[in-house]
């Protein structure tokens, strides 16, 4: 038995709120309904946790929990009871909130759709339209498991993205912890050769001066520094300028490739996903082209939308458009053919994952050495320096 919190409109017309035990929600909505009440809210009363010490929500937490309600009502489990099961079974506090919501809209007779916006949890919008759509042909389950799949996809991406910049962040890291080290401790017992009025080599006489104006401005350019990456984290916040470093990102030689075929590729696997769960073409054409974060590449299938509007096949407009290769547009007039576009769009995501990918791989055979060179092109040059020093005194005083 657990204890849950209730608001109900007894049979005079008062609302009352008290709390009882039950075994579950239902079971406790029954019982009310029973004794002529009716039920307004239904829930479990928590223990509140300061936020400061509250785990954040994750993307990977709720792609797991709508992958856990998948499966339950793909083995046979009703819906409400799913959604109940989900409510009570997750391990983060604001998932279980969301799903008691959503199992609350559901007892007032509204649709999964609307429930599961009531829940607020921050899902890519796409799994609302899936829903949508598995709610008109009866396909609920297959429609979360879509809208999961698709989620797992745009993890991995993400995920990949970020670990192809990882080990070459540790190597400029450690290259700036090394420099600080010499600059700290190893100039500073130099100083003296400053002193003795000898002419030291260019080189030699511009590292000691950096070294000892670092060591006098230690803490000025400490805040500096800090006042940069401040400003710099709160316009990573805000979306156009992240969008415009995007953009001039995909413009580089080297990048441009990289990024128009991952995004081609999420492209794609969404139009795939959307087309199977019965979503209209125009529909999954404008879903799929909000997702993509190329601004140019956006605009282009927004033009490929409008042509296919009026009345141009898919393969056409994109072809007009020149969004894809000459290999994706036959596996699109195949699809179109056969009847089997969701297949060759999925088809299509695949091989160009698969381009991204070894892109990635190319991307990364060059950025590392680039790191290691830069990094240790610039603590030889500080040693370089030092040395110089050190052997003008010595030939000087030779």
């Amino acid at each position: 038995m657990r204890e849950y919190q209730y608001e109900i409109v007894d049979r005079s017309g008062r609302v009352v709120k008290g709390v009882a035990e039950a075994a579950s929600v239902s079971d406790l909505v029954r019982e009310l309904s029973a004794e002529g009440h009716t039920v307004v809210e239904v829930a479990e009363p928590r223990a509140t946790r300061p936020p400061l010490f509250r785990r954040r929500l994750s993307a990977q937490d709720q792609m797991m929990a709508l992958h856990e309600l998948s499966t339950l009502l793909e083995s046979g489990v009703s819906l409400g009871n799913a959604v109940e099961a989900q409510a009570s079974g997750t391990r983060h506090p604001s998932l279980s909130q969301a799903f008691e919501a959503m199992s609350r809209a559901l007892m007032r007779g509204e649709s999964f759709l609307k429930a599961l916006r009531a829940g607020q949890l921050a899902l890519p919008d796409y799994v609302y339209r899936l829903v949508e759509a598995g709610e008109l042909n009866g396909q609920l389950a297959g429609a979360l498991r879509q809208a999961v799949d698709q989620m797992q996809y745009d993890q991995r991406v993400a995920t990949e993205m970020r670990g192809a910049l990882f080990y070459p962040s540790i190597l400029i890291v450690a290259g700036c912890a090394a420099v600080l080290l010499v600059f700290v401790f190893v100039i500073p017992q130099f100083a003296n050769l400053l002193e003795t009025g000898n002419e030291l080599p260019a080189l030699a006489e511009a590292v000691l001066h950096a070294g000892l104006w670092f060591n006098a401005n230690g803490w000025q350019l400490a805040a500096a520094l800090a006042v940069i990456a401040f400003a710099i984290a709160m316009l990573a916040r805000r979306e156009g300028v992240r969008q415009r470093v995007r953009d001039s990102l995909s413009t580089l030689p080297i990048l441009s490739d990289w990024f128009t075929e991952t995004d081609t590729a999420k492209w794609a696997s969404l139009m795939s996903a959307m087309l199977a769960s019965r979503v209209g073409l125009l529909d999954a054409l404008g879903l799929a082209a909000s997702s993509v974060r190329i601004t140019r590449r956006k605009a282009m299938l927004e033009q490929a939308t409008s042509d296919v509007r009026s009345g141009a096949s898919l393969s056409a407009a994109l072809e007009k458009r020149r969004a894809l290769t000459p290999t994706g547009y036959s596996l699109l007039r195949v699809g179109e053919q056969s009847g089997q576009l969701a297949e060759m769009l999925k088809a299509l995501a695949t091989l160009y994952d698969e381009n991204s990918r070894r892109r990635m791989k190319r991307f990364l055979t060059l950025i590392e050495p680039l790191a290691v060179v830069l990094v240790g092109g610039f603590l030889g040059v500080i040693m370089i320096g030092i040395i110089l020093a050190i052997t003008s005194v010595n030939d000087i005083a030779f």
